[in-house]
């Protein structure tokens, strides 16, 4: 990646626009943060996966960064909100590479869209990788935002599945906003949602972007006991008043957890792009010590690098879901 110009000037803008009284508007105080960094390259990831299908694996998860995460659940491959470009909406900077190469993406069967957010529904992102993915998945309203693509495009509305063989995709209801400009935040009310993904036993909940609503995660519960991960997001979190009508912090995202029931959660959406206030840092040190206070494990609760891939059911294990002794599928 060729160098990017000096951030200097830069940040001169940035110290500007809070002197102009930005201060006290957080709006303005994000803004002033990305400026602040718009020209820097992003930090690199050593040592990516080049090849993330895993036959060994009954359930493996590679995060990507920010929400985006490759889960495969035996032989099928499911990405979400994938976002592969080094800016979001022009001035939203990546502070990290993304963790896995888009050239080195499988074919995936489907790729589920949680909201219309400029980070979450990357339309470039989308183009960069289209000829890999077989479908498409968004939430009520949200394909008047999808352009044309070479794979099916298909909405989802709450408590509705989508099916395709053995596996099963539902959305589930989660509070957060589905409007992508600003201009249509009257009518794009619904545009938002959860995701649970089951498939031979295994099953998966990608919380996408949420604030914290006790009641949604117990009915997702009470539809599918015995969650196996749950991917949660653990920031932006400050300022807090700002943030919790739309985002879960750490402390947040782990109640959800257990609401949801789930054995094991994998936190995302932190330490990707200046949403908020926080430093970099930040919420991986709150989400530690909220695990401490509350007598979680890194087992139980799994805080990965940018690029990490784990294995958390492996087809020789016994202790793992049911069929984990089936043998290895062929991917198409």
């Amino acid at each position: 990646m060729a160098p990017r110009p000096s951030s200097t000037p830069a940040r001169l803008l940035a110290a500007a626009l809070l002197a102009l009284g930005g201060l006290s508007c957080v709006p303005a105080r994000i803004l002033a943060g990305n400026m602040g960094v718009l020209f820097d390259s992003p930090r690199p990831v050593p040592d990516k996966v080049r090849a993330p299908y895993r036959p060994e694996a009954r359930l493996a998860v590679l995060w990507v960064g920010h929400a985006t995460a490759l889960v495969q659940i035996d032989d099928k491959l499911i990405l979400t909100d994938p976002v592969f470009t080094d800016t979001v909406g022009l001035i939203v900077n990546r502070l990290v590479e993304p963790g896995l190469d888009p050239e080195d993406l499988p074919p995936v069967d489907a790729v589920l869209i949680s909201h219309m957010h400029f980070d979450h529904l990357s339309l470039g992102s989308l183009s960069l990788i289209e000829p890999k993915v077989r479908t498409l998945l968004v939430p009520r309203g949200g394909l008047v935002y999808v352009p044309d693509y070479r794979f099916d495009s298909v909405e989802v509305p709450t408590w509705t599945t989508w099916r395709q063989g053995d596996l099963k995709i539902t959305a589930v209801p989660v509070r957060h906003s589905g409007y992508r400009y600003g201009l249509d935040r009257d009518w794009m009310t619904e545009a938002f949602t959860g995701y649970v993904v089951e498939y031979h036993g295994i099953t998966v909940y990608f919380g996408g972007d949420t604030a914290y609503d006790r009641d949604r995660f117990v009915k997702t519960r009470a539809r599918f006991p015995g969650i196996d991960l749950a991917l949660m997001p653990i920031g932006p979190m400050g300022p807090h008043d700002f943030m919790a009508p739309k985002h879960v912090d750490p402390a947040e995202a782990v109640q959800a957890f257990l609401d949801l029931g789930a054995r094991r959660m994998m936190a995302i959406h932190f330490d990707t792009f200046i949403n908020s206030t926080d430093a970099f840092g930040d919420a991986p040190r709150e989400l530690r010590r909220v695990m401490a206070a509350r007598g979680l494990g890194p087992d139980q609760v799994i805080l990965p690098r940018h690029g990490e891939q784990r294995v958390l059911i492996a087809r020789d294990d016994p202790g793992g879901a049911a069929g984990a002794s089936a043998p290895a599928p062929q991917r198409r």
